[in-house]
């Protein structure tokens, strides 16, 4: 699993002291940009192939302000033009599930504004990360 850490910032909480709902998103992006390099794959706008279809957070337990939180990233799935990422928001303190994630990403070409399917060097760098659940 790719793995990547966050300190969770005051803004990023809400009126009860913990981390609002949207800002799980922000984290599971950062991760997925993070594990996007860690491929090799850059972040040139200019050559953006993935259009994100579906995001998914289920929560789990509460986080707060200046806790560290660890996301796994991992690929529950690989398709024929889409795969799904799996993310795991751990606190770093307990140790505890904070939240679930899930992503499904497709492979698109914007000049053609239609899906493609996955190349085979970006099929082989997901296959390391694959998890059979």
């Amino acid at each position: 699993m790719h793995e990547i850490q966050v300190t969770v910032r005051f803004s990023e909480t809400d009126a009860l002291g913990h981390v609002n709902n949207t800002s799980y998103f922000i984290y599971l992006e950062e991760a997925r940009i993070r594990f996007f390099e860690s491929l090799g794959f850059g972040l040139d706008s200019k050559n953006w192939n993935y259009v994100l279809v579906s995001a998914k957070c289920d929560f789990v337990s509460q986080a707060y302000f200046n806790q560290k939180l660890l996301i796994k990233t991992y690929v529950s799935k690989i398709g024929t033009k889409s795969f799904q990422l799996g993310h795991d928001i751990i606190s770093n303190e307990t140790k505890e599930l904070v939240a679930r994630g899930n992503v499904v990403m497709v492979y698109f070409n914007f000049e053609q504004q239609k899906s493609e399917p996955l190349p085979d060097l970006l099929k082989n760098a997901l296959q390391n990360f694959l998890v059979h659940s």
